[in-house]
């Protein structure tokens, strides 16, 4: 049986959003240029959370975008010989905005290396950053990049997965680590 251990639960998980939230408008104060951009799937549930609570507790809309940077990947030839390919809706102009990607797990630095790409190809943004629910940490990183706003750093062995659950996808929240699969 595979074994998986919860690291943060319900209520872990919604502080940690709130965490990165407060992160974010430490370093951007000025939020009329702020843009929040969220990497399909994991990553565009948590903006679209990140962009509730920007609304709800700070009172002020910030533009949301999602984004699939299946095409940008470097291994969507090893994945699929027809990759499934999702709709990207940036309804915004990206040009002279401060982008934050966000996705659910950074770990090699390869999906944010494709979206940094994506993002690129739609204009020229005035600053990009990253922010993440969980970081594992720069041992596995491949690329030299790095998340700027984090919920939780997790140090996990290559040999396990780090997978995160949201009620959208029909999970309750949770961040799990847990064996690889084959």
């Amino acid at each position: 049986m595979a074994q998986k251990v919860t690291v943060l639960g319900e209520k872990e998980v919604e502080e940690r959003i709130r965490s990165l939230c407060h992160q974010i408008l430490a370093q951007t104060p000025e939020t009329e240029n702020l843009c929040i951009v969220g990497i399909r799937t994991g990553g565009a549930i948590l903006a679209k959370r990140i962009a509730d609570v920007f609304a709800k507790s700070y009172g002020f809309e910030v533009p949301l975008g999602i984004l699939d940077i299946t095409l940008y990947r470097d291994d969507w030839s090893r994945i699929s010989t027809v990759p499934m390919v999702g709709k990207t809706e940036i309804p915004f102009n990206v040009d002279e905005k401060v982008i934050v990607l966000v996705d659910d797990v950074i770990f090699t630095g390869r999906t944010i290396r494709a979206a940094m790409d994506a993002i690129m190809d739609m204009g020229r943004p005035q600053k990009i950053q990253v922010a993440v629910l969980v970081d594992r940490g720069e041992k596995a990183r491949e690329l030299p990049i790095v998340a700027n706003f984090v919920g939780i750093t997790l140090d996990v062995p290559v040999d396990r997965k780090v997978n995160v659950y949201l009620r959208e996808m029909g999970h309750s929240d949770h961040v799990a680590i847990e064996e690889r699969k084959g």
